[in-house]
């Protein structure tokens, strides 16, 4: 993304009723009218038929801009909110990251041009928009008018699932830095392990697919290792502001592949995520979540079941290419057949005694020991 600038004392304007941005000043930029969908993820088509599109008009226009209703100080950043909020996992890895990434900068001097604006995301994520922008977020859809600002960026950055590229812009931002922004936002006061004197675990429960059929077994080991353990339901998880002071005051965060994992983002320094990898989910367990964990500063421990803990080889049986060869499921009945089997279908019966094995590992990474015996 480039920010276009308007040459003093002119402005760029907005008419925020059909998107379209004048922009006949603009420095840098192709001389070229364009088409923009401001999700992240633009390079997958499909997107462009679920996301409203922002017209640039540059270079000498006729007939000439229209003259601006509103006048603002500070520069805007136009973007979609449509598609995937609601999903923490999207909402994080396509919306918050690339907004933190194409903003933060701009040290909250600037204003928010949402798109397919959907209320229950900005309230869910209030405190983390009050952070990026001093400035109410502006809803074409209820604020049709022109807009007129110094610049204009079009569309954020994204870089991959629930990452930041250092080296992918100049201002080299980490996940650490990330995560610090996520403790500011949310007053967070715990930073790392050294400020934790007593090993907590927090337990991600699912109630539709991938869960843990003996969760209270589960749960029973957990005490006895010596963890005080949180069991987080869906209603729980639905609060951010006070799902998130719970996490950071945790050491371990254990769950199945899954949206809840994207909690790790407010897990103190050195704190430890297992993730419980499902048949045929091992490539997005890694990806998803494995690899973003050790970029925020996490220890990451994971623990791939056997057929037995599966609970598709009583839908299947034991011999069915399913749970034999579940590679061959996608490559011959198609991916979307695969991700409802395995994704969808699947929940655990965990072996608690084989598990507890991964959580005595996760212990020690926090500094604490197994009982003995």
């Amino acid at each position: 993304m480039k920010l276009i600038k308007g040459k003093p004392p002119d402005l760029l304007a907005i008419r925020t009723f059909t998107m379209k941005v004048y922009a006949p000043f603009s420095q840098g930029m192709p001389q070229a009218n364009r088409i923009i969908h401001p999700y992240p993820k633009k390079e997958e088509k499909w997107i462009n038929r679920s996301v409203s599109s922002v017209q640039i008009l540059q270079g000498n226009i006729s007939p000439p801009p229209p003259p601006c209703r509103y006048t603002h100080n500070v520069p805007a950043i136009v973007f979609s909110s449509g598609l995937f909020s609601g999903n923490v996992f999207h909402d994080f890895s396509e919306l918050i990251i690339p907004l933190f990434l194409t903003s933060r900068h701009f040290q909250s001097r600037l204003h928010f041009i949402v798109t397919d604006f959907r209320p229950i995301f900005f309230d869910k994520y209030k405190k983390i928009f009050s952070h990026l922008s001093s400035y109410e977020v502006i809803n074409p859809a209820a604020n049709v008018g022109v807009h007129c600002f110094p610049g204009v960026v079009v569309g954020l950055h994204y870089h991959d699932h629930l990452a930041l590229n250092t080296t992918a812009i100049p201002r080299g931002y980490s996940m650490l830095d990330f995560k610090q922004f996520l403790r500011e936002s949310y007053n967070l006061k715990i930073q790392d392990l050294s400020q934790m004197e007593k090993p907590v675990l927090v337990l991600i429960s699912r109630h539709n697919s991938r869960m843990f059929l003996n969760e209270y077994q589960m749960v029973t080991m957990m005490g006895a290792l010596g963890f005080t353990v949180v069991v987080a339901k869906p209603d729980t998880m639905a609060n951010i502001d006070k799902f998130a002071k719970i996490v950071s005051s945790c050491s371990v965060l254990v769950a199945a592949h899954g949206a809840g994992l994207t909690n790790i983002v407010f897990l103190p320094q050195g704190a430890v995520m297992v993730q419980v990898v499902g048949l045929s989910l091992e490539w997005p367990s890694t990806h998803y979540y494995g690899n973003p964990a050790t970029e925020m500063g996490l220890n990451y421990l994971e623990y791939k079941i056997k057929p037995e803990e599966s609970s598709l080889i009583s839908l299947y049986g034991r011999d069915d290419p399913i749970i034999t060869d579940p590679p061959s499921i996608s490559a011959s009945r198609g991916m979307l057949v695969g991700r409802a089997i395995y994704l969808g279908e699947q929940n655990f019966d965990i072996n608690v005694t084989r598990f507890r094995n991964t959580l005595v590992k996760a212990l020690e990474l926090t500094g604490h020991s197994a009982p003995s015996g």
